[in-house]
């Protein structure tokens, strides 16, 4: 007797084995606080696949994780655009097979054939998203319109600032009137002593969830991205959410998917299921970013204003050195 249930407890271990190893997976890289958990789920009970889920905070990172893992490591990542550039131009994500994705339909056409991979051969839209600055106006009563107005020492330690260099460092540009994408070695120094002189005035760089510091009181300033103070403004009705003058920065992230992913047919799967229009809706119902389908937006945006007005990081190559080093020194 006692041989027969350990030949049946032996027989229950190999197929659970053999069910594990067979079992559908995709690997997934994205920002966090991008995609809410319940979608996920929702598309592993679907198609009974199970994902892997790991974040970064910055294209740096990303580019960091891809480069240097082991090949098949990762499936569909999230680059923003000019990550998606400098990827196509190093080889690393795929040419998008567009017949595997039943739902470009839903996609609004302004957001597509950008400059930084037009036609979309190895990308797709996924949320756009652009700076603002979110102000807690039971705290501050100044009437903040721009960049240089949080030059004021009076908001000592009081602001959240985005963690991420090329915006950090474009906005600084943008405050001294210049491209966000310049490079030439005068302007980025006049970036630098904007940059330097507010330095005291922030808090914290964060860009996981600068909106926190706004919710807890932690500071009265954030600059960051309009779905996080959208959110801190849904927690708080005094937070006010301001364009800057200077103009804002505008940031697409994107599908793609990476070269040698082992998982296409998965990756196929997940990205035609986000671009599903009730998917999409949910996703911005609880992360009010601007979803580039073709859906009422959650946040209270004109599209047309959002690219009149909004400046894309660009693809600097080798000039990028050059902002390494001042981002060393401004952190």
């Amino acid at each position: 007797m006692y041989k027969k249930v350990f030949l049946i407890l032996v027989s229950i271990f190999i197929l659970c084995g053999c069910e594990s190893k067979n079992e559908k997976v995709l690997n997934v890289l994205n920002w966090s606080s991008y995609i809410p958990d319940s979608v996920i789920h929702d598309f592993e009970r679907k198609y009974h696949i199970k994902v892997n889920y790991g974040t970064y905070s910055s294209n740096e990172e990303l580019l960091a994780k891809v480069t240097s893992s082991k090949k098949g490591t990762y499936d569909v990542i999230f680059p923003s655009d000019y990550m998606v550039e400098l990827m196509i131009q190093r080889n690393i994500i795929e040419k998008i097979d567009k017949t595997k994705i039943t739902n470009l339909k839903n996609i609004n056409e302004v957001f597509l054939n950008q400059d930084y991979d037009k036609d979309n051969n190895y990308s797709l839209p996924f949320l756009s998203t652009i700076v603002v600055i979110a102000v807690n106006k039971d705290h501050i009563k100044d009437d903040i319109k721009s960049y240089n107005s949080l030059l004021d020492r009076k908001y000592k330690n009081n602001i959240v600032f985005l963690d991420d260099q090329r915006i950090v460092i474009g906005i600084g540009l943008l405050a001294k009137g210049y491209s966000m994408n310049e490079i030439d070695s005068f302007a980025l120094d006049e970036s630098y002593k904007f940059l330097n002189n507010l330095k005291s005035n922030i808090k914290a760089y964060d860009s996981d969830s600068p909106k926190t510091f706004l919710i807890t009181k932690e500071a009265d300033i954030g600059v960051m991205w309009n779905a996080e103070a959208e959110i801190a403004k849904s927690e708080n009705n005094s937070i006010d959410i301001i364009y800057p003058s200077e103009g804002h920065a505008i940031s697409t992230d994107n599908y793609a998917i990476v070269k040698d992913a082992k998982n296409l047919d998965e990756a196929y799967l997940f990205i035609d299921y986000l671009l599903n229009i009730e998917v999409a809706e949910s996703i911005v119902e609880e992360y009010p970013y601007i979803s580039p389908l073709n859906i009422k937006q959650k946040s209270n945006i004109d599209i047309r204003d959002v690219f009149a007005n909004g400046y894309y990081v660009k693809n600097i190559g080798q000039n990028i050195k050059e902002y390494d080093k001042l981002w060393a020194r401004i952190k």
